[in-house]
């Protein structure tokens, strides 16, 4: 299924990974510009991340793991204390644009203005600059690739082009792609908002479990990676949380489960590349840069009776 399978640490079958996406109410904020004051419940339910950050870190501290959180820059200067807990807490802070703002949405200018606050908070978060991105919404530009390697960032984890890593190549440097899925999404399962128009039923930590763990064996079978794709505030509940730590310690009784980091999985496929153990797959991006040509054939169909 998987045909290079890279080679993961002290043998092990896959690489896994529990990444948390730190909104909070920017989202709110971004959908509702003019009332988003005024919605107090939806504010209450996206501050959850003040209670349900430091309740991760401590689980991960337990089980004697460090895994990565991606904050909105203004995530980081208006929740100080969450970016703090994060940091202090030994797990990796990495960047998730600015007010989650969709990127394919602005001007490749604003993109790279904002990039660069978003780094300065991080940077002046956690006193390292950070390594890793993802995009919000997964809405990876055409310019993003260019703009985040030109910034030093290694990699990012918002596209979805296979199982394993592989590595953008674009004019302002290369990235290492750490695909997810929106399979590993925690919206899918969980997801219940009258301010978002989400009306998913929602579903017991037992069957998002069911789901997230075919996608977690199909890796082992075949040597690929698994990346959850989680909120605080969605599975940062007791019952959700609970059920995410009972995965985690299956996976770690096998011994033969990597869990680690983003950054320790990027800067893993950086150095077999380096070494020659292993050679990842390469894209150049952007795939387009401008419409296709082919679309002047095609006439737009007129409205019947017209």
């Amino acid at each position: 299924m998987i045909a290079n399978p890279p080679p993961w640490p002290n043998g092990a079958r896959c690489a896994v990974a529990v990444t948390f996406d730190v909104d909070s109410d920017s989202i709110l904020h971004l959908n509702y510009p003019r009332e988003a004051h005024r919605r107090l419940n939806a504010q209450s339910w996206l501050r959850y991340d003040q209670v349900a950050v430091p309740r991760i870190v401590a689980m991960y501290r337990e089980l004697g793991l460090r895994q990565t959180f991606f904050m909105p820059g203004w995530c980081i200067e208006r929740y100080p204390e969450i970016a703090a807990a994060i940091v202090d807490g030994d797990q990796e802070l990495a960047i998730h644009g600015y007010l989650h703002e969709l990127a394919h949405e602005i001007a490749p200018e604003l993109e790279e203005e904002l990039l660069g606050r978003i780094i300065a908070a991080s940077e002046h978060a956690s006193g390292v600059r950070p390594l890793g991105w993802r995009a919000p919404l997964y809405s990876f530009s055409s310019s993003s690739p260019e703009l985040l390697a030109a910034a030093g960032l290694l990699y990012d984890s918002s596209l979805m082009g296979d199982d394993v890593p592989y590595v953008l190549d674009s004019p302002g440097g290369r990235l290492v792609e750490l695909p997810i899925d929106t399979s590993a999404d925690d919206w899918a399962q969980y997801a219940h908002s009258y301010d978002f128009d989400f009306l998913l039923p929602i579903h017991s930590p037992e069957r998002a479990a069911e789901v997230f763990q075919a996608e977690i064996d199909a890796a082992l079978e075949y040597g690929g990676m698994w990346i959850g794709v989680f909120h605080p505030f969605v599975s940062g509940r007791p019952s959700r949380l609970t059920r995410v730590r009972t995965l985690l310690e299956q996976l770690l009784s096998r011994g033969d489960v990597w869990v680690a980091s983003l950054g320790e999985i990027a800067e893993h496929v950086v150095e077999l590349e380096r070494s020659g153990a292993w050679t990842p797959r390469h894209e150049t991006v952007p795939y387009y840069t401008e419409p296709i040509p082919e679309l002047s054939v095609i006439e737009p169909k007129k409205p019947a009776g017209n």
